[in-house]
């Protein structure tokens, strides 16, 4: 009688091992406890957000600034060669450029 239980024990052994290590590998795909809390430790505050926000607005100034004393400095040289242009017509010289 032993003999007619051995073959169900080995055919159930089987099994539970398929299903032992599948179980297994689903603690490869989802995050155990550990691994929660060290993510949330590292996710920003909204401190940090409102940090990255201060300093984008603070580029964001500087780079209007630039682009605006660009444009004047672009008009400036455009009078100063209206002029070149005007003082060499008196003059009688013809430029080159």
């Amino acid at each position: 009688m032993k003999e007619d239980f051995s073959e169900l024990i080995q055919y159930l052994d089987e099994k539970f091992e398929k299903i032992d290590e599948r179980f297994n590998k689903l603690f490869d795909v989802f995050a155990t406890r550990e691994d929660l809390e060290k993510a949330v430790k590292n996710l920003s505050t909204k401190e940090d957000f409102n940090n990255l926000m201060v300093s984008i607005d603070a580029y964001a100034k500087k780079a209007d600034t630039y682009f605006q004393e660009m444009v004047m400095l672009a008009h400036k040289v455009d009078r100063h060669e209206k002029w070149f242009h005007q003082v060499a017509e008196k003059l009688g010289i013809k430029l080159e450029y």
